[in-house]
């Protein structure tokens, strides 16, 4: 049986829309090459929203971000599939991720923390030739209709901003590895 949306929601809404996430979504943006790979090549910097870099992995900002502070970490070395990650490099995720963690709760006084990874486009990884996992602050109450019913989230703070939060604490990890 096929639900009608008007029997779930039937008043008018009003849309928000994003012009440049749909591109994104709807593959009308290609970018040529990897992304993270490009971001890789210009190193930590606002441009590129890398925050944290090192031989084996980089920590870069979600361009379009679930809630503020969404980060990715990956390998700098470009593969898709986790079994191809050098062992050296996998460590140092999993030490980055609970890193990570810290930075985060420190930063943005998160309750929760969401980590994810989508192995493969039929998992739904954006970037399936590049494996990376999603770590993503949560609050309670940061779900509200929005991403239910119109697929659209408010982020309060800029990813400027959250560059110049961020980029200094993980700057402090390269003293620590």
């Amino acid at each position: 049986m096929a639900i009608n949306l008007k029997d779930v929601w039937p008043q008018e809404r009003d849309l928000m829309i994003r012009p440049e996430r749909f591109k994104y979504v709807r593959k009308l943006i290609k970018p040529e090459g990897c992304v993270f790979c490009s971001a890789l090549s210009k190193g930590v910097s606002l441009e590129s929203l890398v925050v944290y870099q090192s031989e084996n992995v980089m920590v870069v900002l979600n361009k379009y971000p679930y809630n503020n502070g969404h980060i990715l970490i990956l390998p700098t070395k470009h593969c898709g599939d986790i079994n191809e990650i050098e062992e050296d490099a996998y460590n140092e995720i999993s030490w980055l991720i609970r890193e990570s963690f810290k930075i985060l709760k420190e930063s943005f006084y998160c309750e929760g923390i969401n980590l994810g990874l989508n192995h493969g486009a039929v998992a739904g990884a954006g970037v399936p030739d590049h494996i990376h996992w999603h770590i993503i602050p949560r609050w309670s109450g940061d779900t509200n209709f929005f991403p239910l019913i119109a697929e659209t989230k408010l982020i309060a703070q800029s990813l400027e901003d959250t560059y110049k939060l961020l980029k200094p604490k993980f700057e402090t990890l390269k003293e620590r590895s």
